[in-house]
């Protein structure tokens, strides 16, 4: 069975992109801005009425394993997909980014796939409406013990956890990874939904993981406190390695009693979409083949860095020529 040096466990989402203008989005009733989960009627309604689609592969924890193949790992990605034309469609871009996407499209799978239907307006605004669809129906079957016990490091996204079948899938996942010698984190993902699940959260992280990262917000929740120290240092004392991300305030490492904080430079963002992502990419990358924690934070800012300096969640530059740049690789 192939040894994978990172396994990325998430909600398998294609990311359906169009341009349009303000009164297409008044006509449609989509509200600007923000995201929005959609029912299948609604998400089909959208999907058709999309000009000039551009379809990618998406989801937060796959937008990860894509960053951290593109440095060069040898990768591979869970989800759940429909054996439709979506889902042959991530299936197929998710391989030729260098990602083994393990799981074969589900034939009379129960829902369709996936997808985020992205409405960009003329001044860059981005208004996603969000059909869950087949991915959030991720259980157990869907996790071979194969590739969980031949994970070297193991990734799971915390927006899973919003169903029981989920909640098991990572347990399982995470057990079977220890069993082989690995180590297993999460992607917090949403403070939201950490208040809908906080001491499942807490059971997970205190009793299964190795790391944790987060955002300010994400890790606050955590503790329902606005004291992000206090929520720090409470988070560090269940888990081995937490790492919380802070903006243009940098990252803070906790690790073992020991602190690291590393800044970065601030700059305005053409997208932010997929920064925390790419981040965690990066700061993977530097686990998996034996970087200080601190390193790996370092890395982690520059993938984050190149994300916001575009449009899309992924990198479009080459990751491998920016790190030896920055005296990284």
């Amino acid at each position: 069975m192939k040894t994978y040096q990172l396994v990325g466990i998430g909600n398998a989402v294609v990311d359906v992109i169009s341009q349009s203008d303000d009164s297409f989005l008044d006509h449609m009733g989509i509200e600007k801005g923000i995201m929005q989960l959609i029912e299948r009627e609604r998400g089909e309604v959208l999907y058709a009425a999309m000009s000039n689609r551009v379809q990618t592969p998406g989801g937060s924890v796959a937008n990860t394993i894509a960053g951290a193949g593109a440095l060069g790992l040898d990768a591979a990605f869970i989800g759940r997909v429909h054996d439709d034309a979506l889902g042959r469609f991530y299936a197929d871009a998710m391989n030729e980014d260098g990602v083994d996407f393990v799981n074969p499209p589900v034939p009379g799978g129960e829902l369709p796939t996936s997808r985020s239907m992205i409405f960009v307006s003329p001044d860059g605004e981005r208004s996603m409406n969000t059909y869950l669809g087949i991915s959030s129906e991720l259980s157990s079957e869907d996790v071979s013990k194969d590739v969980a016990g031949n994970s070297k490091i193991m990734f799971l996204e915390g927006y899973l956890f919003d169903k029981d079948k989920g909640k098991t899938a990572f347990l399982e996942a995470a057990r079977d990874c220890h069993e082989g010698g690995g180590k297993t984190g999460i992607a917090i993902s949403d403070p939201f939904c950490v208040e809908r699940h906080r001491a499942d959260f807490l059971s997970l992280i205190e009793n299964e993981l190795d790391f944790v990262i987060g955002n300010e917000d994400e890790i606050k929740s955590l503790f329902e406190t606005d004291d992000l120290e206090a929520a720090l240092a409470k988070t560090a004392e269940i888990c081995p390695l937490v790492v919380c991300t802070r903006s243009g305030d940098g990252v803070s490492v906790l690790s073992e009693g020991q602190r690291i904080d590393v800044p970065v430079e601030k700059i305005v963002p053409v997208d932010a979409t997929g920064a925390g992502d790419q981040f965690a990419a990066g700061f993977l990358f530097g686990m998996a083949t034996g970087r200080d924690l601190e390193t790996c934070a370092k890395i982690g800012c520059v993938c984050a860095r190149e994300v916001i300096s575009h449009i899309g969640p992924r990198p479009e530059a080459n990751m491998q020529d920016m790190l030896r740049d920055a005296g990284l690789l």
